[in-house]
C-alpha cells in the first residue's frame, strides 16, 4: 500500500461574487485556493487546542503574487471584514464553509487576492493566514459589494 493514500488532504475552493450598488450581480468567479503551511499547523492544533481562534475574518487585496505555501498574509490587502457565517458538515462531514460580505467602500480597487484568517479579535489584523487565492482582476466599485464564500475541504 502505498503511504501517500493516507495522506491527509486540505484543498480549498472560493467563490466570489460582485454586485453593484443596483443590486445585480456585476461578476462571479469560482477559484481554488492553496492551503497554507501555517493553515495546515492551525488545523492540528485545532484538534488539540480548544484555545485556539477560528478563521473568523477574510481579506482581500491587489496582490499579484502567486500563492506560496509559506506566505502569512495576503500580499497586498485592501480591505478585511469580520466572517457572517461559519459552518461545518458538506455532504461527507469533513468541509468547513465561511461566508463574508465586503460592503461598499470597503476593498475597492481591482481585486486579484483573498485570504481567510483567525485574528484575535473579529477584523483585527494579523492572525494566522489558513488559505490564500488569487484570481484575475475583479473590479469593486465604491458603491458595490463583494460576497466571499471559503470551502476547505478536508480528505
Amino acid at each position: 500500500m502505498n503511504i501517500n493514500e493516507h495522506d491527509i488532504k486540505a484543498i480549498g475552493q472560493v467563490e466570489i461574487v460582485v454586485t453593484g450598488q443596483d443590486g445585480k450581480i456585476k461578476d462571479t468567479r469560482s477559484v481554488k485556493n492553496l492551503v497554507m503551511t501555517v493553515g495546515k499547523a492551525y488545523i492540528a492544533q485545532r484538534m488539540t487546542a480548544g484555545t485556539t481562534q477560528i478563521m473568523n475574518t477574510m481579506a482581500i487585496g491587489v496582490g499579484t503574487t502567486t500563492p506560496a505555501a509559506t506566505q502569512t498574509a495576503v500580499i497586498s490587502e485592501a480591505g478585511r471584514v469580520a466572517t457572517s457565517s461559519f459552518s461545518s458538515g458538506g455532504t461527507s462531514g469533513n468541509e468547513v464553509t465561511a461566508t463574508a460580505t465586503f460592503p461598499a467602500g470597503t476593498g475597492t480597487g481591482s481585486i486579484t487576492e483573498a485570504g481567510i484568517f483567525n485574528p484575535a479579535t473579529a477584523g483585527g489584523a494579523g492572525g494566522t493566514m489558513m488559505c490564500r487565492t488569487t484570481f484575475p482582476v475583479v473590479s469593486k466599485a465604491a458603491g458595490d459589494s463583494i460576497a466571499v464564500t471559503w470551502k476547505v475541504t478536508v480528505s
